[in-house]
């Protein structure tokens, strides 16, 4: 059975999605976010202990429950974004697929 050929064109992007975040939208995604997850810690290194110029700064964002960042930002747009009545499809079986499941 012959298919047809289909040509996929992606949509513009979304103004919305784009924008650089104002000191605003980073407080509301954080408020938005806190009761989904993990407060994790930030260890800070100094020159000495690292042996570089500066002082280095680790946020263990492992201690997430899936092992990484991802939760932050699928949380954000889940909890900012309508969802749909059929609901919503991660095409990732990573981190990202584990943040919106």
């Amino acid at each position: 059975m012959a298919q047809s050929a289909t040509r996929w064109t992606p949509r513009p992007p979304d103004a919305t999605l784009t924008a650089m975040p104002t000191q605003d939208d980073i407080r509301a995604a954080a408020e938005r976010i806190a009761p989904h997850i993990r407060r994790t810690p930030v260890i800070r290194l100094s020159p000495a202990e690292t042996g570089l110029e500066n002082p280095l700064a680790l946020k263990l964002e492992q201690l997430q429950v899936t092992g990484s960042f991802k939760p932050r930002g699928a949380f954000n747009r889940m909890l900012s974004a309508e969802i749909p009545p059929a609901g919503v499809v991660a095409a990732s079986g990573g981190n990202h697929g584990l943040a919106v499941a």
